[in-house]
């Protein structure tokens, strides 16, 4: 089966700490995207949900701070399909954080759908978030 794979990055106005442990919580998960539930966990082998479910995964592996591996799906995966692999990296900079993500063993053909979802749907409302 083919896969797409994706790579996308933004310069928020935020820590990278403080990022990499709101993106692992779930009340501020929930609030940095606009207040879709989310049910995350803090520990490797931990399940998690996102966006009222529409998103669901296990982490991987977890450098503090700095990375987040996670086996990631969306309920748009078609039946049957494997989880894809989600690589969130937190880069400190002077004036916030640049966070990397890659995205790879997208179902074929969803790829774009999700590299512009990064984009709309957290890029953005984080943006928002920690510019008040």
């Amino acid at each position: 089966m083919k896969t797409d794979k994706l790579k996308v990055s933004a310069t928020l106005p935020v820590d990278a700490k403080i990022l990499y442990n709101a993106w692992l919580d779930s009340k501020e998960h929930a609030a940095f995207t606009g207040g879709a539930k989310a049910v995350v966990s803090k520990k490797v082998g931990g399940k998690f949900t996102a966006w009222d479910s529409y998103i669901s995964g296990e982490n991987i592996e977890l450098e503090e701070g700095k990375r987040i591996l996670q086996n990631w799906r969306s309920s748009e995966f078609p039946e049957g399909a494997p989880d894809s692999k989600l690589e969130l990296i937190f880069e400190e900079k002077p004036k916030g954080c640049k966070l990397i993500i890659n995205h790879w063993d997208i179902p074929e053909g969803q790829g774009d759908s999700y590299k512009q979802g990064w984009k709309d749907f957290y890029f953005e409302p984080i943006k928002e978030y920690y510019s008040r």
